[in-house]
């Protein structure tokens, strides 16, 4: 796998031991997935706090992310992985990938976000249904996944494949966990009768079949509980309302986590950082995903716009691993063939 130096390398002057020695600087590698971003406001806080050198590498995403660094495992690319997420988390533990650390800020992070000691939940986000508002001004719109099989909203969804999409496995993991095993591929063939689209990718069915994202003649979407408020901040033209809403039942969370790859005091340091309110305030404009730390605050768009899921749909990352390759299969059988 390509690993792609992000920018210049972050001057975040931390010295090895004590200031006045004369040591010479510490350096630290983040490897992260290609859709990490932070605001160089946050990063100069973090140079001004604790002052490491740290070179950002990145991946393509996360299953190659957790992939690579496990390869490497004896010989570590990077201090610090982010970007693994509950869907491969129990394939990176299994290797005893990380090297386990608690960080003091995680009494104000949620337990079920903690889902293992040897990573620190940093961002987590709900996969869900989005619907165009102005496509139900006279008509209901779904409230859950047992209305999309229904004939008030035949031929108006699209999803994205699970085999190439993160929101389009998170999908498939909704369906399975709500529906089960025995029940998923039946539900899934009813989706398929009732016309639904297949999309590669979000981007695709976002914007190119989804008419809240300017797309051809699909009111529902698979998307995020973000992305009404990504609209908002988006517009070019200056909204009061956020074009599309979220179906908070059936939707997916993702957690997403970091971890140390080579033990330091530096690297714990930039673990600590990633949870403070400094970093988690800025995670929702630069990644449209929410912080873990309770105490962030949300930028007023995610507070106006945004619904959290009360309830989403969770499954065990051991579980995840076992099957995940199975399942996409099956699904490809099913729905593509």
């Amino acid at each position: 796998m390509k690993l792609i130096l992000a920018g210049t390398v972050l001057a975040l002057m931390l010295g090895a031991c004590d200031s006045g020695t004369g040591a010479e600087l510490t350096e630290l590698t983040l490897v992260t997935h290609g859709s990490f971003a932070i605001s160089d406001e946050t990063l100069a806080a973090f140079t001004a706090e604790t002052g490491v050198t740290v070179t950002i590498l990145t991946s393509q995403d996360a299953g190659l992310l957790v992939n690579q660094a496990i390869l490497t495992k004896d010989n570590p690319i990077a201090d610090v992985l982010y970007g693994v997420d509950n869907t491969f988390l129990s394939r990176a533990v299994e290797a005893q990938l990380f090297v386990p650390y608690e960080s003091p800020l995680l009494d104000h992070v949620p337990d079920s976000l903690e889902l293992d000691p040897s990573v620190t939940p940093i961002a987590f986000g709900d996969v869900c249904l989005n619907y165009d508002k102005a496509a139900f001004v006279d008509s209901l719109p779904p409230r859950n996944l047992d209305d999309l099989i229904g004939p008030d909203y035949a031929g108006q969804l699209v999803v994205e494949n699970p085999a190439a999409s993160s929101p389009g496995l998170a999908f498939l993991l909704a369906t399975i966990e709500i529906y089960g095993e025995d029940g998923w591929q039946d539900y899934w063939a009813a989706l398929l009768a009732n016309g639904v689209e297949i999309a590669p990718d979000w981007e695709t069915a976002y914007y190119g079949s989804f008419t809240g994202g300017g797309g051809a003649d699909r009111p529902i979407v698979v998307s995020y509980a973000s992305s009404p408020p990504a609209g908002v901040i988006f517009s070019e033209v200056p909204l009061d309302e956020a074009p599309t809403a979220t179906v908070i039942e059936g939707c997916f969370r993702q957690i997403e986590f970091a971890g140390i790859l080579k033990d330091s005091e530096p690297a714990r340091a930039l673990i600590d950082f990633m949870l403070s309110e400094t970093f988690q305030e800025d995670i929702p404009m630069n990644m449209f995903v929410f912080p873990a730390n309770e105490n962030a605050s949300l930028p007023q768009e995610f507070l106006d716009h945004t619904t959290i899921p009360n309830n989403p749909a969770t499954l065990d990352p051991a579980t995840i691993d076992a099957n995940r390759e199975r399942w996409i299969e099956e699904w490809t059988q099913l729905v593509l063939n």
